[in-house]
């Protein structure tokens, strides 16, 4: 890794992205500290030291602390994310969306700006819950002040789509993945804060030092298996007849389909932890006035309700795995291709067998690497609880630390391949 970055610095189009990306992200941490206006921060933080252990404090550290210190910033990115997942469904479900998907670059654009204005709703319905009730009691100006209120709305909102143009940005002048290195970036930041906590709760004597032991070696273990099977594929054989054309000979090649054991990285991860925003939400909305079994999936401080919790958490990862893989590997194209090229899996007839043969392959990969990153995401929620440690940056935060960083590193790495840079080609 540290190799690729020094090939890459070497190589000034990509050290100009580089320092763009870093450029951005310092923007992204000055945010952090600009606060909402109207609301008092200390109010926030006092309400959120009750939540050591609940959903509002794992989004926090997922946000770099924006949530606890009531910034600009404060929703973070997670009401687009949400709209994505809403507007990917939708264009399954509805014929038209299908369409204007399947219309090239005009049709993302357009399915880009459905998600936009879908993202723009669903921040103004979370920041409303968030201003109006979650944490009213940190309203400085009275609350007949109706312009005070649209002032906040219209900055959480107006910083969520701030945070998305960052994302777009360093997806396009950067180097890629922008939205997930946001994600990133905020976890990382908060890592220090979470080491702080854990000193504090050794020193108080609130937890023994045999369970920080067993903690380091659990978060060793996830690190192990987060990089295997990112890293982890089944090669398909691929077998290509020969044909003339012309005077000259073409195929008799052999070469073979990677179907990756995680083929969709990190996105079922933060697609879950975005969607288990949702009960908090409508907890927010209700108020006192909450039902009593939408208060489970929110307090994890419970047993039961975080059995509940990592139980929809694991459910969720394994359907955007599959989601996620059945976008990206399309078994029905690949077979056509295939075909066309004169491509032929050994023992497998072209066309529809071969396209059913890639499905259940897929398909069995797929459950595989989602049950491992559905357990390895989850299993620390259970191992704090059982020990009392109240320490978020485990399982899910290094599930998406981990994953960004190989996907950054092999994003880098096609780049240097694009520009055949002869250091990294003979390396």
């Amino acid at each position: 890794m540290l190799q690729t970055l020094k090939n890459a610095w070497k190589v000034k189009e990509v050290r100009d992205r580089l320092i763009f990306t870093f450029l951005m992200l310092v923007v992204y941490r000055l945010g952090n500290v600009i606060p909402v206006p109207f609301m008092d921060a200390k109010v926030v933080q006092a309400h959120m030291s009750g939540q050591d252990a609940g959903l509002l404090s794992m989004l926090n550290a997922f946000s770099g602390g924006s949530l606890s210190n009531m910034s600009i910033f404060a929703l973070s990115i997670y009401p687009y994310i949400t709209a994505s997942i809403i507007i990917q469904l939708l264009t399954i479900a509805i014929p038209r969306l299908e369409e204007i998907a399947k219309d090239g670059e005009e049709g993302k654009k357009k399915i880009g700006q459905y998600t936009k204005i879908m993202g723009v709703v669903l921040g103004f319905v979370q920041a409303y819950a968030m201003v109006n009730v979650l944490f009213s009691d940190a309203v400085q100006i009275a609350k007949g002040n109706a312009l005070s209120k649209i002032i906040m709305l219209l900055t959480l909102v107006a910083g969520t789509m701030f945070l998305v143009w960052l994302g777009e940005m360093i997806t396009t002048k950067g180097i890629g993945n922008g939205i997930s290195i946001i994600i990133f970036f905020g976890i990382i930041s908060g890592a220090p804060r979470a080491v702080q906590t854990m000193i504090a709760q050794k020193q108080g004597g609130m937890v023994a030092w045999w369970a920080f032991v067993i903690f380091a070696l659990v978060s060793i273990a996830i690190l192990v298996i987060v990089i295997e099977i990112n890293q982890g594929e089944r090669r398909i054989p691929v077998q290509y007849a020969k044909r003339v054309v012309g005077r000259k000979m073409y195929g008799g090649q052999s070469t073979h389909i990677p179907i990756k054991v995680n083929m969709s990285g990190v996105m079922p991860v933060i697609f879950a932890s975005s969607i288990l925003q949702l009960p908090n939400t409508i907890i927010s909305l209700f108020g006192a006035k909450a039902p009593k079994w939408l208060e489970y999936l929110f307090s994890m401080q419970t047993i039961s309700g975080l059995i509940l919790y990592c139980l929809i958490n694991l459910v969720l990862i394994i359907i955007f795995a599959y989601f996620y893989s059945a976008i990206q590997f399309n078994t029905v194209e690949y077979a056509k291709n295939l075909q066309q090229y004169g491509g032929f899996i050994p023992g497998i007839r072209p066309g529809r067998p071969t396209g059913e043969y890639l499905q259940n392959i897929s398909g069995k990969i797929t459950l595989i690497g989602a049950l491992i990153l559905a357990v390895v995401a989850t299993a620390p929620f259970i191992i704090n609880y059982a020990l009392k440690l109240r320490m978020i940056f485990a399982g899910t935060s290094l599930i998406i630390v981990v994953g960004v960083i190989l996907e950054t590193i092999k994003q880098i790495e096609s780049m240097l391949t694009m520009r055949h840079y002869k250091g990294f080609l003979n390396k």
